[in-house]
C-alpha cells in the first residue's frame, strides 16, 4: 500500500498548489455557470487533472527507482496515457479542442499502448467456449474503441462532485484486488498509483467542489482505469472477461444508452451535450427535493447529495464484480440484470415516479 500513500500524499499536496494558484488564470476556471450540464455555483479551477497526472509520474518514478522492471512498464504506459491527457488538459485550459479531437487522441494513445505494452484485447469467454482472435486488423481497432469508449465514458460521467472519481477508485481498487489474487504485481501497483493520486484530489473536490477533474483528468483516469484492465484480463487468462465487462459496465451503459437516447429517439448527434443524463436527471427530479433554495450554499449541498446514488449504482456491479471475478456464467446474468436495473429505473425517473426510497426528503418552502 506505499504506492497509494505515496501518490495519495503528493496528489494532495500538488491539488492544494493547483487550487491556490488556479484561481489566478482566467483560462484554468470553468466560468459557465449557466451551461446544460453546469450544476455549480462559483467559477471553479478545472485542472485536477494535472495533479493527479504529475503525482503519478512522481510515485511512478519512485517505483522505477525500488522495483526497475515494474517501473519501466508504468512508464510506458505513462507515456501512451500522456497523449490522451494531452487533448483533455489543453481543453482545460483554451477549450477550443472538439470532442472528436479528444477522442481521436485517445485513440492513439490505445493504439500505443496495444504496441508498446501489449494491451490487447485478444480473447472473449463464453460459457462453454472461448473466442480466440488472433488477426490485428481485429484486435487493434476492438482495443483502440474499447479503452477510448471507456476514456470518453469517465469523461461523460463527471458531472458532479466526486462521481467519477469515486467510481473510478472503486474500479481500481478491483483491479488491484483480483491482481493480488493472480499475482500480477505490474497492475497491482499501479491501479493502486493511480487510486491514491485520485484520493488525494478527491480530499479537495468532494463534497465542496474546490477543484474540478476536468477534461485532463477524466481522459487519463478513463484511460489508466481502461489499459489497466485489459492488461489484467489479457494477460492472466484465469480472470473472464465479462470481470471487465461488469466492472465497467456502468460508465460504458451510460455512454451506450445516451448515445441510443441522442441519435433515435431525439434524432440527435451522439455527441451533443444535454441535461438528462442518469445523474442529471437524479439531480433535478429527485435532490432538489431534499434541498431547497437557490443560494451557493444550497446548489454545492445538492451537487455533493446527487454523488452518493450513482456510487451505489456503479458499487452494485463493481462488487459482484470483484467477487465472481473467474465465473464468466455468474457475470454475464449480473450484466445483463445491471442493464435491466439501470433502464428501469431511468424511465422511473424520467416520467416523474422515482422509487419511493430514492426521495427522503421534501424541498424547503
Amino acid at each position: 500500500m506505499s504506492s497509494f500513500l505515496i501518490s495519495f500524499i503528493a496528489s494532495a499536496l500538488l491539488t492544494l498548489l493547483v487550487i491556490r494558484h488556479g484561481t489566478l488564470h482566467r483560462a484554468a476556471l470553468d466560468n459557465d455557470l449557466e451551461g446544460v450540464q453546469k450544476v455549480h455555483a462559483r467559477a471553479v479551477p478545472r485542472i485536477g487533472g494535472l495533479s493527479i497526472f504529475i503525482a503519478v509520474i512522481l510515485t511512478a518514478a519512485i517505483a522505477m527507482w525500488r522495483t526497475p522492471p515494474i517501473g519501466h512498464g508504468v512508464l510506458l504506459l505513462l507515456i501512451c496515457s500522456a497523449v490522451a491527457f494531452l487533448g483533455g488538459i489543453v481543453e482545460d485550459f483554451t477549450k477550443r479542442v472538439s470532442p472528436s479531437r479528444r477522442l481521436l487522441l485517445t485513440m492513439t494513445a490505445a493504439a500505443m499502448g496495444y504496441f508498446l505494452i501489449d494491451a490487447k484485447v485478444e480473447r472473449i469467454d463464453w460459457l462453454f467456449s472461448q473466442w480466440t482472435i488472433s488477426y490485428l486488423w481485429i484486435t487493434l481497432p476492438l482495443t483502440v474503441l474499447a479503452v477510448a469508449g471507456i476514456a470518453n465514458a469517465i469523461n461523460i460521467i463527471d458531472g458532479f462532485n466526486g462521481l467519477a472519481t469515486v467510481v473510478t477508485i472503486s474500479m481500481l481498487m478491483s483491479l488491484a484486488y483480483v491482481a493480488l489474487q493472480v499475482n500480477d504485481t505490474f497492475v497491482l501497483v499501479a491501479a493502486l498509483i493511480v487510486a491514491g493520486a485520485a484520493a488525494g484530489f478527491l480530499v479537495w473536490n468532494y463534497p465542496v467542489g474546490l477543484i474540478f477533474l476536468g477534461d485532463g483528468g477524466a481522459y487519463f483516469l478513463g484511460f489508466m482505469l481502461a489499459e489497466l484492465t485489459v492488461l489484467l484480463v489479457m494477460r492472466n487468462p484465469q480472470v473472464s472477461t465479462w470481470y471487465a465487462v461488469l466492472l465497467l459496465i456502468y460508465p460504458a451503459f451510460e455512454t451506450i444508452f445516451s448515445a441510443y437516447r441522442r441519435l433515435f429517439l431525439r434524432g440527435q448527434s451522439p455527441g451533443t451535450p444535454d441535461g438528462i443524463h442518469l445523474h442529471s436527471l437524479i439531480f433535478r427530479r429527485v435532490v432538489l427535493w431534499a434541498v431547497g433554495g437557490r443560494d451557493a450554499r444550497a446548489m454545492n449541498l445538492r451537487n455533493a447529495m446527487t454523488s452518493p446514488y450513482l456510487w451505489l449504482l456503479s458499487l452494485m456491479a463493481v462488487v459482484p464484480a470483484t467477487a465472481f471475478w473467474r465465473h464468466t456464467w455468474v457475470l454475464m446474468v449480473l450484466s445483463l440484470l445491471f442493464v435491466m436495473s439501470y433502464v428501469w429505473l431511468y424511465a422511473r425517473i424520467v416520467r416523474f415516479r422515482s422509487p419511493r426510497w430514492m426521495i427522503f426528503g421534501k424541498r424547503k418552502k
